[in-house]
């Protein structure tokens, strides 16, 4: 099953129970669900449930969606993060999923905790850039 060979390949101490196809991982003081679902193994990490959040996030999205596969979404009152390969996909491809998604993973919370003031403030672009295709 793809969950237990991602525990395989980023060397997690714990593993799943015979035919598991999903798993919760626990990083850094951040839980990680990994679950198998149609030919595809997803990685999702909730990242607040505070709605007044959502259209500052939502600002960021587009720009993050250009620079890594991670994808910011909404359901269940929650916004969360979460990135996808096939479930068939090689040893060296699951770790390099967990890898990008937890790098994601911290970016989108430090947002969160500069948002909620708990982090340092973030430095913003001047107004007077644009972005031109």
């Amino acid at each position: 099953m793809a969950v237990e060979r991602l525990l395989v390949a980023i060397g997690y101490p714990e593993r799943t129970s015979k035919g598991s196809v999903a798993f919760t991982l626990r990083v850094d003081g951040v839980e990680v669900v990994a679950e198998e679902m149609d030919e595809r193994l997803v990685l999702l990490c909730s990242l607040s449930d505070d709605e007044t959040l959502l259209p500052t996030l939502a600002t960021y999205a587009a720009g993050r969606m250009l620079k890594e596969n991670a994808t910011l979404a909404y359901g269940n009152h929650s916004a969360f993060l979460w990135q996808d390969v096939p479930a068939n996909a090689d040893s060296h491809a699951l770790l390099r999923l967990f890898e990008t998604f937890m790098d994601s993973c911290d970016w989108w919370r430090a947002r969160i905790d500069a948002l909620r003031g708990n982090g340092p403030a973030e430095t913003s672009a001047p107004e007077t850039m644009v972005i031109r295709p």
